[in-house]
């Protein structure tokens, strides 16, 4: 226990200033001094947000691989439903990936979102409390309602601010993503009954039933399989992320899709691993389908975003791939690959909002030559590309190396096929750069789009710093979460084999 409650702190602070632009910051569409405060609010609380996160990172002992920070009071007391807060070596980048992107999504939204600016500053807090809040959670009634809380804010980011097609995208989204949660509503309740608690520390040590264990897995299976997004699941992803506007496409691809692998992981293999040994084959098919065929799909892209969209697919793919191969290089490949993703996919969808802003328009074929008046930008999309197709140096190879050499010692049939999709990967990337930066720049309009400015290299400079910092020196990363999931790697074998 700490004598300051820092977990509840980064939670509820984003929300305090939300409150202070609700309450305080005068309403008006249009009025440009009321939309600064609101974006100046939102950004330096969003900063102090982060700066807070840093000081929570440097009080995390990586050698302790029990939970951390720890914060506990009783909440209802004739439910046994206690208020609990922790992190351990799993859960802590994800806070800190939350409090990293958020500011970096405000500040490309003071140039991207024209309407109704202080309700979008309001949504962008409230989502990162319900960010850090669910990924900081130790109770599950805690968990589930910050789990469904970020539905909230981000429907209302697609559905308000999003394009054309921006109420069906947002109803897809909430609907598809609702009915797995509910799913998982009745599991919780299940698992409360049969242990006499909510507490998730307790859940880690207890014992189902088989019979029951495979219920309850499948019901969680339903909701983190939408999240991640599994194939078939995924349907939702292509047309949320072209509908929503820059910063919620960043904040879907960096953090969203990532609270699946957060709890195949959390609850999955820590709660149920018989279970998630038993259904192993059936993931592992269909993280193979996802590589492979989302790869294709991607190729077959006319739409920047699109194209993005199927690529983190493809990429969650190798994420369930390594964890339910059940090796620690698969563990951590795993973990590396969502941390990676997380930034590169952040970058490419602000890259792609970095011309859409000028041009108004994602189709590729509007481009092309960009390199000649826009080199700046050139050389940044060419980073992340590199990046997302792997190349060693950078933060794609480590995780997708690791995460396929744990498919390998489980299979090598399932590291051939996950192979085939990084040689798609390679192959509709370098397409899509071809086809943008390359060949004679005969179009007045794209002619006529300046470089970047201060404020969008501003957005940039953190991101391709951490990309090429994952890539030189892993262990910088690797050295916070490895020895927890060795633990639970640990832990889930003893309960396999003793099963």
């Amino acid at each position: 226990m700490t004598d300051f409650p820092i977990l509840s702190a980064l939670t509820f602070l984003p929300l305090l200033g939300a409150l202070i632009i609700l309450l305080f910051v005068r309403d008006g569409e249009g009025n440009k001094t009321s939309e600064k405060v609101a974006q100046q609010i939102a950004l330096w609380t969003s900063l102090a947000t982060l700066a807070l996160s840093v000081q929570m990172l440097r009080q995390f002992d990586p050698s302790n691989t029990g939970f951390q920070l720890m914060e506990r009071f009783v909440w209802i007391p004739s439910f046994n439903i206690a208020y609990i807060k922790g992190i351990d070596g799993i859960s802590v980048w994800f806070v800190m990936i939350s409090t990293i992107l958020t500011p970096i999504c405000i500040l490309s939204a003071i140039g991207g979102v024209k309407k109704r600016v202080k309700e979008f500053m309001i949504a962008m807090l409230v989502l990162e409390t319900m960010m850090v809040g669910m990924f900081t959670a130790l109770d599950f009634v805690l968990f589930y309602l910050f789990f469904e809380g970020v539905l909230i804010p981000m429907y209302l980011i697609i559905g308000v601010w999003g394009g054309e097609k921006r109420t069906y995208a947002a109803y897809k989204f909430f609907l598809y993503t609702f009915l797995g949660s509910v799913l998982m509503l009745v599991a919780i309740f299940a698992m409360a009954i049969h242990m006499g608690t909510t507490d998730m520390t307790a859940m880690m040590g207890g014992k189902f039933p088989p019979q029951m264990a495979a219920w309850l897995w499948l019901a969680f299976f339903a909701s983190f399989a939408v999240k991640t997004p599994m194939w078939p699941f995924h349907t939702w992803l292509p047309y949320a992320h072209v509908e929503a506007p820059t910063a919620g496409s960043v904040i879907l691809a960096g953090v969203l899709l990532k609270m699946g692998g957060y709890g195949f992981i959390r609850i999955g293999i820590q709660m149920l691993p018989e279970a998630s040994k038993h259904f192993a084959p059936l993931v592992i098919a269909l993280s193979l389908i996802a590589i492979v065929y989302t790869s294709l799909v991607a190729l077959a892209q006319t739409d920047m975003k699109k194209l993005i969209a199927y690529s983190s697919v493809a990429h969650m793919g190798y994420v369930t791939l390594g964890i339910f191969s059940f090796t620690e290089q698969g563990f951590d490949g795993a973990m590396f690959v969502m941390l990676s993703h997380t930034f590169v996919a952040a970058a490419l969808f602000l890259c792609v909002g970095v011309v859409y802003d000028r041009l108004h328009t994602r189709e590729i074929s509007r481009y092309g030559g960009m390199a000649s008046n826009m080199p700046r930008y050139a050389l940044v999309f060419m980073i992340f590309m590199l990046a997302s197709v792997g190349l060693p140096g950078t933060s794609g190879f480590v995780g997708e190396f690791l995460s396929m050499q744990g498919a390998f010692l489980a299979n090598s049939w399932y590291a051939l096929v996950a192979a085939t999709g990084m040689v798609l990967g390679a192959a509709y990337m370098l397409w899509l750069y071809r086809r943008l930066f390359y060949g004679p720049l005969v179009k007045d309009d794209v002619r006529a789009m300046p470089d970047l400015n201060a404020r969008e290299i501003a957005m940039f400079a953190p991101l391709l710093i951490i990309v090429l910092w994952m890539g030189i020196h892993p262990d910088t990363f690797r050295h916070v979460y490895a020895p927890t999931l060795e633990k639970a790697l640990s832990a889930f074998q003893s309960h396999v084999q003793g099963g």
